[in-house]
C-alpha cells in the first residue's frame, strides 16, 4: 500500500466515479463528520457520481440515501439500492425476485438462530430489524467476539450454504451470487446506463476493511483509509493506496485528492 500522495494526478484527474464503504470509510463512530459530508458535496458539485456499498441493511440506509449527496446507496452487500426518485421519495431495486427473497428470508432466520444457540457470545446486530436479504452477527459494533468465535460464525454460514463476509463491525451472511462487486456493476448499469468493467480505470473504490478484498482485488485505483492497518495481515489483497487520516477523515482525503487534480 503505497501513500495516497503516490497515485498520480493523471489518474485522478480522468476519474467519473466513486464507490465507497460506509462504515469507518465514510463514517466515523457510526456518524458522518462534517468534513466527510463537505466531501461529499464537492464531488457531487464537480460531477463525479459516488454510490456506496455497503453491508448494513436497506432500512438503515434509507435515511442517509435521501440525505446525503449519493447516485445510491447499494445495500446488503450488493442485494439491493435505494436511489431518490425525484419526488422527496426513495426508489428500491432488488437483484432477487420478490418469492426468492421471501424464500431465502426465512432460511437465513433459522441460521441466525442456530448461530446464536451454538457460538457462545454471538448476537444479531441491533440493525438486523431493517434487513431483508440477508443476516448479521455483530461481532465489535455493540459487543465483541473473539477471532475464533467470529470464525465459528462464518463456518456455521457456510455449512448452511451461504455466503459469509467480514466487515469491520459485522458478520454478514447471504443466498444468492450477489456481493459489493456485483452490487457496483448492476447499479452503475441500471441507475447510471454504464458499463463499470468497460471503464475501471475511471472508477476508485474506497475500503477500510476484509470485506473489501474483491474490490481491492478489482479496481486498479483502490484505497484503503489508514485504519485498515488493523487488518493488513488479513488481506489476500490490499489497496493500492492509503490515506493519512482514518475513517471519514481519510474519505476526505481521497476527495481532496480527486478535486485537486
Amino acid at each position: 500500500m503505497q501513500p495516497l500522495g503516490a497515485w498520480p494526478a493523471a489518474a485522478r484527474r480522468g476519474l467519473v466515479g466513486l464507490l465507497t464503504d460506509i462504515d469507518d470509510t465514510l463514517t466515523t463512530e457510526g456518524a458522518i463528520t462534517p468534513d466527510a459530508l463537505e466531501a461529499l458535496h464537492a464531488l457531487a458539485a464537480r460531477g463525479v457520481h459516488v454510490i456506496a456499498i455497503t453491508g448494513r441493511p436497506v432500512g438503515w440506509s434509507e435515511p442517509f440515501a435521501l440525505a446525503w449527496p449519493l447516485a445510491a446507496i447499494v445495500a446488503e452487500n450488493g442485494s439491493v439500492a435505494l436511489t431518490r426518485d425525484g419526488r422527496g421519495g426513495l426508489h428500491k431495486l432488488y437483484v432477487q425476485e420478490e418469492a426468492v427473497r421471501r424464500a431465502n428470508f426465512e432460511r437465513m432466520q433459522q441460521v441466525a438462530q442456530r448461530i446464536v444457540r451454538e457460538v457462545p457470545g454471538a448476537m444479531l446486530s441491533r440493525d438486523s430489524g431493517g434487513r431483508e436479504t440477508d443476516i448479521a452477527i455483530d461481532h465489535s459494533e455493540f459487543t465483541h467476539l473473539p477471532p475464533e468465535r467470529i470464525a465459528q460464525v462464518v463456518a456455521i454460514m457456510r455449512a448452511e450454504g451461504m455466503n459469509a463476509t467480514v466487515s469491520s463491525i459485522h458478520v454478514n451472511g447471504w443466498y444468492g451470487g450477489h456481493h459489493k462487486l456485483s452490487g457496483a456493476r448492476w447499479a452503475v448499469r441500471e441507475l447510471l446506463g454504464r458499463e463499470l468493467d468497460a471503464e475501471l480505470q475511471r472508477w476508485v473504490y474506497v475500503g477500510d476493511s476484509t470485506n473489501d478484498v474483491l474490490m481491492f482485488e478489482h479496481f486498479p485505483h483502490s484505497v484503503g483509509v489508514a485504519n485498515i492497518r488493523r487488518f493488513e495481515a488479513e488481506l489476500a489483497f490490499k489497496p493500492a493506496y492509503v490515506t493519512q487520516g482514518e475513517r471519514g477523515a481519510g474519505f476526505a482525503e481521497v476527495a481532496r485528492a480527486i478535486l485537486e487534480a
